[in-house]
């Protein structure tokens, strides 16, 4: 939803190279945090690193579709997701491909899928993962799920209460 700017013709419409910088920038953000994460064991240390699986995903898709006044179980939002996510995917292979020749193919490189083409950092880029937490800070729809409602309270430890309001 961050990368959706005003249609010259009026409406919305996605910004396609905010959305490839966005997606190039987290690339390298997680493959950096792979390199700090203090793990408590050498064996997980060299787990990690000898594949380098990254989870780039979405939080907003919801947020995004109501801003394109597209409705959420239409085909028209499953066209969407399929060519938001290939795109990603496709920009975050690019990054990984510029990584590792920058930084070197992940260690498993030569006994992976991608042996035969040009060598990646990492062997896996893009995940589908729940973000209800990170979307509560981010202050956007969680993931790729539908809103819950549009207006809710959200308590927490029975402390003060947060209100969300998603305002069309």
């Amino acid at each position: 939803a961050e990368c959706v700017v005003e249609a010259p013709e009026g409406g919305s419409e996605l910004n396609w190279q905010e959305l490839d910088r966005v997606t190039r920038v987290t690339t390298r953000f997680l493959d950096d945090v792979i390199e700090i994460n203090p793990l408590p064991l050498q064996q997980i240390v060299d787990t990690v690193r000898s594949n380098r699986r990254i989870g780039l995903g979405v939080m907003g898709w919801a947020d995004l579709i109501f801003l394109l006044a597209i409705p959420y179980d239409s085909e028209e939002a499953l066209a969407l997701g399929e060519k938001v996510m290939r795109f990603i995917n496709t920009a975050a292979h690019g990054e990984s491909q510029a990584l590792a020749a920058a930084r070197g193919a992940f260690p498993n490189f030569e006994r992976s899928i991608y042996r035969d083409g040009p060598p990646m950092r990492n062997a896996t880029l893009t995940t589908v993962a729940p973000t209800r937490t990170i979307s509560i800070i981010a202050d956007c729809s969680s993931g790729i799920e539908p809103v819950f409602a549009l207006a809710f309270t959200h308590v927490v430890d029975r402390g003060k209460p947060t209100e969300r309001k998603l305002i069309m």
